[in-house]
């Protein structure tokens, strides 16, 4: 019986798992490295353990000292999470000879699918259906996806539409495959860019029950990542759904699964389904197959690990989950990680964290981070990890009720901080043809024009409800300054939104009330320094403001912005060149691809950054001679610092 376990992992999985120990009277240790001295699954668990450290390559990934953390801590069983080295056969084997438990598949298993390569060769043996491409791609294989053979989440992966793209894709995937997963193994496949990502989640014992727990739709993606992802699949026909299911148990059949595992297929639009690779692991999504079938999937994977038997059959599902990830990271710029302080997380309406879901219907979070308190400090958002902030989760009767609570909640989400994906995924949510069910691998790309970008009259508003609140806000002040019985210059505020427009404010209040230059239909009907209330033409507008260091954040209940404060008169030596290219975070310079001196065209790759596990990679803004380049391969890089400097012809 496990009475005391280890999470090889970090927070928001750590917290998940931690809440199911403490539901079932399992000690719980974490173990942290230094960036996460301070978070919150460090502060919920019985003990913690330092990793000293910050990059993954000397903490998490370190399974030296993962198993010595685990044994001076006095557990006697490791759960891996998922990610760092959740399918990593040799970790498993570690772990059981030191005499630990392993909350996991078998080593063999493992080894198994731990190749995506060798994967489909036994999946095709096993008579499951696969994707293949021959050693040598020809014209009639394009387009061609790219992929790790050791790893996934997006890394490493390639979309090739000429062959003349093929060397330059291998070459870039193969480096960044050998630093997210230190095996440089790449193959290729069909790219089917209006496929669906079908995953069926697995659960198996040691006495010989295969459970096919339901089956999820993950399509909605970036970088190859998911980002809204669902329990059932919507619109399968009961044939395919079986088939599905029956591929999925055959493949954990065949290498003698137990535990947790997910078998991940694509269904191409002409109804060919083929498996693509099996997550020896919990999945990230494994909260919407909880929500459809009321089962704590890491219960289940304790009782497994402690021999238990599972029931003959699985539970069946009732109702629809949606799950959308909340990431720190700009859509509009090509989905770039941002890093920065969570000042607030404030998701209303949630009935559970971490937990199963009340009938009849509910909204669950699983957030790594918290709002800053006073005994909880805010919480960074470094390079060093992944991007993501918080799950949340809708269940109800129906996939339209699901989607229409999940939008609701998130668009109401309070979150100051780094810019992040919420709107798009509201967007996304309420989209006609998602709520139709017409989802692929390119939605995302296929509607980006409806669900990207910012209104500017809205902007405009919420600028000057900031103005307002930051005159009440002055000591002293008792109503917004500016206020003159005679005609006199209008205060004036500067701000930048998140898309780089600049906002200009101007405004005086009379004795006759608020005259705002860009919005004469506007009246002030109150104002603090925390929220402007606003009449506008016949709407009300009520904002709540919040200012943390040079960023403001203004919220409605239907809309957000986050705005930079300008300086109204900016110095003119402090304005960069045109063409500089600046670092958009932390990260390290991991290859360049032009020299000083030479022309360049607008879209040119410059360099690669490596940060926040992907590879960032920096272009030529227009067609000219690049002037500057003052990094090397291997250069550290702070956020801002001149990468580049293109002169425009």
């Amino acid at each position: 019986m496990i009475t005391s376990l280890l999470v090889a992992n970090r927070g928001e999985i750590a917290r998940r798992i931690f809440r199911t120990c403490r539901t079932l009277g399992i000690a719980t240790v974490a173990v942290y490295a230094d960036p996460d001295a301070d978070a919150r699954h460090v502060q919920e668990a019985d003990t913690a353990v330092r990793l000293p450290g910050a990059a993954p390559a000397d903490t998490y990934l370190r399974a030296d000292l993962l198993i010595r953390a685990a044994l001076d801590a006095g557990a006697d069983a490791v759960h891996p999470g998922y990610g760092f080295l959740s399918e990593n056969a040799a970790f498993a084997r570690a772990v059981q000879d030191a005499g630990l438990r392993w909350v996991g598949p078998p080593p063999a298993a493992i080894a198994a699918m731990g190749s995506k390569t060798a994967a489909k060769r036994l999946m095709a043996a096993a008579g499951v259906p696969v994707l293949t491409v021959g050693p040598e791609p020809a014209e009639a294989d394009l387009p061609l996806l790219v992929k790790a053979a050791a790893g996934g989440g997006g890394r490493g992966m390639r979309v090739v539409r000429t062959l003349a793209e093929l060397p330059d894709a291998l070459a870039a995937a193969r480096a960044e495959a050998a630093a997210a997963f230190g095996d440089d193994e790449v193959f290729c496949e069909p790219y089917l860019p209006a496929g669906r990502h079908l995953e069926v989640q697995l659960l198996a014992d040691a006495h010989g029950t295969v459970w096919a727990v339901g089956d999820r739709d993950c399509s909605l993606q970036r970088r190859h990542q998911k980002v809204i992802e669902e329990a059932p699949a919507p619109g399968l026909d009961p044939a395919l759904r079986t088939r599905l299911h029956a591929a999925a148990t055959a493949a954990a059949r065949a290498i003698g699964y137990r535990g947790a595992g997910t078998a991940e297929f694509l269904l191409a639009p002409d109804g060919r389904l083929a498996f693509l690779e099996m997550n020896t692991r919990l999945q990230v999504e494994h909260p919407v197959t909880e929500a459809v079938t009321g089962l704590d999937l890491v219960a289940l994977q304790l009782a497994v690990a402690e021999g238990e038997k599972l029931p003959a059959t699985a539970p069946p599902a009732r109702g629809c989950a949606i799950e959308a990830r909340l990431y720190a990271e700009d859509p509009a710029r090509d989905w770039q990680p941002a890093t920065g302080t969570v000042h607030l997380l404030e998701v209303p309406g949630v009935d559970v964290e971490f937990d199963t879901l009340p009938a009849p219907a509910g909204l669950r979070l699983d957030a790594g981070i918290g709002s800053s308190t006073g005994d909880a400090p805010a919480e960074r958002i470094t390079v060093h990890y992944d991007a993501m902030l918080a799950k949340v989760i809708a269940w109800a009767p129906t996939r339209r009720a699901a989607a229409r609570r999940l939008a609701d909640a998130l668009a109401r989400t309070r979150l100051h901080g780094p810019a992040t994906n919420r709107d798009l995924l509201v967007r996304a949510l309420r989209h006609p043809a998602f709520l139709d069910g017409a989802v692929h691998t390119s939605f995302l790309a296929e509607h980006a024009d409806q669900l990207l970008g910012q209104d500017a009259k809205s902007a405009q508003l919420a600028a000057l409800a900031a103005a307002l609140a930051d005159a009440t806000a002055r000591p002293g002040a008792t109503a917004p300054s500016g206020w003159r019985n005679l005609p006199s210059q209008p205060q004036h505020k500067r701000y930048r939104t998140t898309d780089g427009a600049e906002l200009d404010v101007r405004y005086r209040l009379t004795r006759d009330g608020l005259r705002a230059e860009d919005h004469p239909d506007v009246q002030l009907l109150g104002s603090t320094a925390e929220s402007v209330d606003l009449a506008v033409g016949p709407l009300r507008r009520r904002y709540r403001i919040a200012r943390h260091g040079d960023q403001v954040f203004v919220d409605s209940p239907t809309e957000h912005h986050t705005l930079t404060v300008l300086d109204r008169f900016p110095d003119a030596a402090a304005q960069l060149a045109p063409g500089t290219l600046l670092a958009p975070m932390p990260g390290t310079v991991v290859r360049i691809a032009a020299e000083p001196g030479r022309a360049v065209t607008a879209g040119q790759p410059l360099l690669w950054l490596e940060a926040m596990k992907m590879e960032h990679q920096v272009t030529a803004p227009a067609d000219g001679t690049l002037a500057e380049l003052p990094v090397a391969v291997g250069q550290q890089v702070e956020t801002g610092a001149v990468l580049a400097v293109v002169t425009a012809t």
